[in-house]
C-alpha cells in the first residue's frame, strides 16, 4: 500500500494570496516524507477562469499562474521585493489575485531577456501559440466568453487573427512567458518530491470548457454548430443529491471525428499529463463508456439523454501510445457496463468511505469490500470534510459511523483514517484537511454551487508533522 494526502497548491500556505511552487511547497514535501508517506495528489493545475473552478479551464494543457512563486523571481532578478504584493493571511480571494497577479507579473516580463531555454520551450510546446492567441484574442474582447467574441475572432478569420498577432506580438509572448515560468518552477518541485521519495497524482478533468482555447481551435472535435455554438452540452441527471441534476455547461466530444483521427488530441492530452505528473487521475471516467446531454440553453439538467461513449475504443488507443499510469474516478452513477469499462482497462478504481460507513456490510465503499487495485479516500474535494460530513448526520447514523470506526467518543475522523490504512487498497489518499480533523469551514468545493466559499480553503501554517496511527 502506498499512502498519501491531498492539498491542492492553492491551498499552500504563503504571503501572496495563494499557494505557490515556492519555499512553502518544497517543505510540504519534506513534511510528507518525514510522515512516511509517498503520494501527494493536486487538483488540476490548470489556468482557473470563471468561477475560479480548476476543473473550467481556457486550456486543457495550459498551467496556471498564479502558481508561479513570485520571491523565485526575485531571486531570479525579475521582480523587487518593492514590487511584491500584500494579502491577508487566509482565504485565497481571487478577485483581488485577478487584479493584482497579471500586473506583477508584466513587471517581471519588462526584464525579462529569453535565452536558449525558454526558445527551446517555446518549440515543444506545441499547444503555445493556441493558447497565447487565445488570452490575446479574449482580452481584446473585453475577456466576455466565446461566445460573446466578434463573428471575425470566434469564427477564426484569417486575416482578423494576422492583424492580430502582428499587433500584439509583445501580448502573445507575455502568455508565453508565464507558461515558461510554471512549467520552470513546476517542474523542478515534481523532481524534488520524486528525489525524496514522494510522487504526484495529478487530475485531469474529462470535459474542457467552452470559453476555451481546445474548442476555438479544434470545434472539428466537438458537437457546435456553425457559429461555434454548442449544440449539447454535458452535466448529470437529477438524482438523491439534487432534484435538478448538474448542469455543468461543458461542450460534448464528436467522438466520431476523434476517432477517426486516431484520438491524436487525446493521445497528446493524456502525455501532456504524463510529462506533468507521476499517476493521473482522470475524473467522470464513466463518461467514456455513456455520458449525459443536455441541450445547449437549458436551464437545468432535467431534460437530457445518455449516449454511448468511445469505451475500450479509446483507450486501446492510449494504452498503446501513452506510457501514463492513470486511475480511474469510476464514482457517481453506475452499472454493468462501466464497471466492465473500469476493469477492462486495468486502471484502479476510486472508494471513498464516507458513502459507505452508514451502508450495509456489502456496500462497495466499506474497507473490508474494497479490491486490491483501487485508490481509497475518506473524502475527495467534492465531500465535505470527513468531520463535517459526519457533524451533518442524524444522531442515529452517527452512532452506526462510531461503531464502524470504533471511535465511541470523540471524533471518528482517525478512526476512519486507520480503517483504510488497513484496508487491501492499492493507495489511501486523505485530505489535508481530514489529517487536521477540520469540520465544514475547510471544505474545498460543493458541486453545483457557484463562488462562496469553493477552491478557496488555505492553510496558515504548516503542521510539524501528519499525524496517523494504524
Amino acid at each position: 500500500m502506498e499512502r498519501g494526502v491531498l492539498l491542492h497548491i492553492s491551498s499552500l500556505p504563503g504571503e501572496y494570496g495563494i499557494g505557490s511552487f515556492g519555499e512553502a511547497a518544497y517543505r510540504f514535501v519534506d513534511l510528507v516524507r518525514k510522515s512516511r508517506l509517498t503520494l501527494w495528489q493536486v487538483l488540476p493545475l490548470n489556468v482557473t477562469s470563471y468561477g475560479d473552478s480548476p476543473y473550467q479551464s481556457p486550456s486543457a494543457f495550459a498551467g496556471n499562474p498564479y502558481f508561479i512563486d513570485l520571491d523565485l523571481l526575485v531571486r531570479d532578478g525579475l521582480l523587487t521585493n518593492e514590487e511584491l504584493p500584500h494579502y491577508p493571511a487566509g482565504a485565497v480571494d481571487y478577485a483581488a489575485l485577478y487584479d493584482e497577479r497579471w500586473d506583477t507579473l508584466r513587471k517581471a516580463f519588462a526584464r525579462f531577456a529569453g535565452g536558449e531555454e525558454y526558445d527551446d520551450f517555446c518549440a515543444s510546446a506545441k499547444w503555445l501559440d493556441d493558447y497565447a492567441l487565445f488570452m490575446t484574442v479574449k482580452s481584446l474582447c473585453g475577456n466576455v466568453g466565446l461566445d460573446a467574441w466578434p463573428d471575425e475572432y470566434r469564427l477564426r478569420d484569417k486575416a482578423a487573427l494576422e492583424k492580430v498577432r502582428r499587433a500584439q506580438r509583445d501580448e502573445l509572448e507575455f502568455h508565453r512567458f508565464t507558461q515558461y515560468l510554471f512549467f520552470t518552477q513546476w517542474r523542478k518541485l515534481k523532481a524534488y518530491a520524486n528525489a525524496n521519495g514522494v510522487r504526484i497524482v495529478g487530475d485531469m478533468p474529462i470535459y474542457v470548457a467552452y470559453d476555451s482555447a481546445d474548442v476555438w481551435c479544434h470545434p472539428d472535435l466537438f458537437l457546435l454548430d456553425d457559429r461555434l455554438i454548442p449544440t449539447v452540452v454535458a452535466g448529470v441527471p437529477p438524482d438523491c443529491f439534487s432534484a435538478t441534476g448538474q448542469l455543468w455547461g461543458n461542450p460534448i466530444y464528436d467522438w466520431d471525428a476523434m476517432r477517426a483521427d486516431g484520438y491524436r488530441w487525446w493521445i497528446e492530452r493524456l502525455n501532456a499529463a504524463g510529462a506533468l505528473f507521476d499517476i493521473v487521475r482522470i475524473d467522470h471516467f464513466r463518461g467514456f463508456e455513456s455520458f449525459y446531454t443536455i441541450p445547449y440553453g437549458r436551464p437545468d439538467a432535467c431534460v437530457g439523454e445518455w449516449v454511448k461513449g468511445p469505451g475500450m475504443a479509446l483507450f486501446d488507443v492510449l494504452q498503446a501510445s501513452c506510457d501514463t499510469a492513470v486511475i480511474a474516478e469510476d464514482l457517481g452513477l453506475l452499472d454493468d457496463d462501466v464497471r466492465a469499462m473500469v476493469r477492462a482497462t486495468g486502471y484502479p478504481s476510486m472508494k471513498v468511505l464516507e458513502f459507505g460507513l452508514d451502508g450495509e456490510n456489502t456496500n462497495e465503499y466499506l474497507p473490508h469490500n474494497y479490491p486490491v487495485n483501487c485508490i481509497a479516500y475518506t473524502g475527495t474535494h467534492d465531500n465535505d470534510t470527513a468531520l463535517g460530513w459526519f457533524n451533518a448526520l442524524s444522531a442515529s447514523r452517527r452512532r452506526r459511523v462510531r461503531l464502524r470506526t470504533r471511535r465511541l467518543f470523540g471524533s471518528p475522523v482517525p478512526g476512519m483514517i486507520r480503517m483504510l490504512f488497513r484496508s487491501r487498497a492499492k493507495y489511501v489518499v486523505i485530505p489535508m484537511q481530514d489529517f487536521l480533523n477540520l469540520d465544514s469551514a475547510a471544505r474545498m468545493n460543493t458541486p453545483s454551487t457557484l463562488g462562496g466559499n469553493n477552491w478557496r480553503w488555505r492553510l496558515t501554517i504548516l503542521p510539524e508533522t501528519i499525524e496517523y496511527r494504524t
